[in-house]
């Protein structure tokens, strides 16, 4: 599940974080708020704005990883404006002793891709990448090579929170080329809006991961648990 960091005050989002895994949340994406969140629709940019309002942007996403993190494996979603700002190595590093598990850089640029892998691999984190539908299969092998942890096939062409319909068969050849690359496990989000269209999208990949419908849920934490409910249960993941 995805959840943006410091959207919410601290005591807040480590009460949703708990409710979020007990109701099936098996891995957490956190979220780092940048205010040029260019892949992502309104739902989570108007989260990333709260965020960013109450300021000490990094600090928050350090103590949600941290949080997070005694809870179930979680990785960092960020660009890469926030992790070239900070220096990739300390913000590794500091993830890391946060207990993150991974950082994935959403649009990390091809030319810094080799190093990125090598500096996360030093602070013990994975580095996955998006794997896009429009990539050549030149590019996806490289994207493959300069990955660890999973590649990232989004279920939609759309920016996060598309609510419309999704092309199964075109995710499903999607992600045949991915696979095509190399061994590493493939994740799906994107436009995986609904309970059932979760458990379409499940048999076509490795794991599932859902945003805008959690973080819409979030302005309500009742609502933000059944969600995940809802789609747990859709997914075979049991409640704890």
């Amino acid at each position: 599940m995805f959840v943006p960091a410091g959207a919410h005050t601290a005591t807040a989002e480590r009460r949703r974080l708990d409710a979020l895994a007990r109701a099936g949340a098996d891995l957490f994406e956190i979220g780092l708020a940048h205010d040029d969140a260019v892949l992502d629709g309104p739902v989570i940019q108007s989260a990333y704005r709260r965020a960013l309002r109450r300021g000490h942007v990094l600090d928050r996403a350090l103590r949600a990883v941290e949080h997070a993190a005694s809870l179930r494996p979680t990785v960092l979603m960020t660009y890469w404006d926030p992790v070239a700002r900070h220096g990739p190595e300390r913000l590794a590093h500091r993830f890391a002793d946060a207990g993150a598990a991974g950082i994935m850089v959403v649009d990390l640029p091809d030319d810094a891709a080799r190093t990125w892998q090598h500096t996360a691999a030093a602070a013990g984190l994975t580095a996955p990448r998006l794997a896009p539908r429009t990539a050549t299969d030149q590019e996806l092998e490289a994207i493959e090579q300069t990955a660890s942890g999973w590649l990232y096939a989004p279920a939609s062409t759309a920016p996060t929170g598309y609510r419309g319909p999704l092309d199964l068969a075109a995710l499903a050849a999607a992600v045949q080329r991915v696979r095509a690359t190399g061994p590493l496990p493939i994740v799906a989000g994107i436009g995986i809006s609904t309970p059932d269209l979760a458990a379409s999208v499940a048999p076509l990949v490795d794991a599932v991961v859902i945003g805008t419908p959690v973080v819409r849920a979030l302005q309500r934490p009742d609502a933000a648990t059944a969600t995940v409910a809802a789609f747990a249960g859709a997914l075979g993941v049991p409640q704890q």
